[in-house]
């Protein structure tokens, strides 16, 4: 009598012919930052070097453009007008400029990072 052919059996004998991942061709930066390899860690690791190369480029403007602020003003004992003046009006522009760019610079590093990472 033959067997029931619920009850039959397949055997595999050769390998599968679709695997997920960087197997079958298909390449996923996302999962690479999920599943935190070196890949995905050379990924984040390129994003925060950009983040801090900005935040460094700022200091430096920002060290440049108020720390001789001080000597200027020692120089001058009896300038307390041109103190505040150089405080209140002079120094409000530049550091608004600056903020403004970093922000843009940090969204544009940030946007490259999601382009670069999305799915295709």
């Amino acid at each position: 009598m033959p067997q029931d052919p619920a009850e039959r059996r397949v055997v595999v004998s050769g390998p599968p012919r679709r695997t997920g991942g960087r197997a079958s061709g298909y390449y996923r930066p996302r999962t690479e930052i999920d599943e935190q390899t070196t890949l995905g860690h050379t990924y984040v690791r390129s994003l925060m070097r950009s983040q801090l190369r900005a935040a460094l480029v700022v200091f430096a403007v920002l060290a440049l453009l108020v720390g001789p602020l001080p000597l200027l003003f020692a120089a001058m004992p009896d300038a307390h007008r041109l103190e505040w003046a150089v405080l209140g009006f002079c120094l409000y522009l530049p550091l608004v400029l600056l903020a403004r760019w970093y922000v843009r610079r940090a969204e544009r590093n940030e946007r490259d990072f999601v382009r670069l990472v999305e799915d295709r």
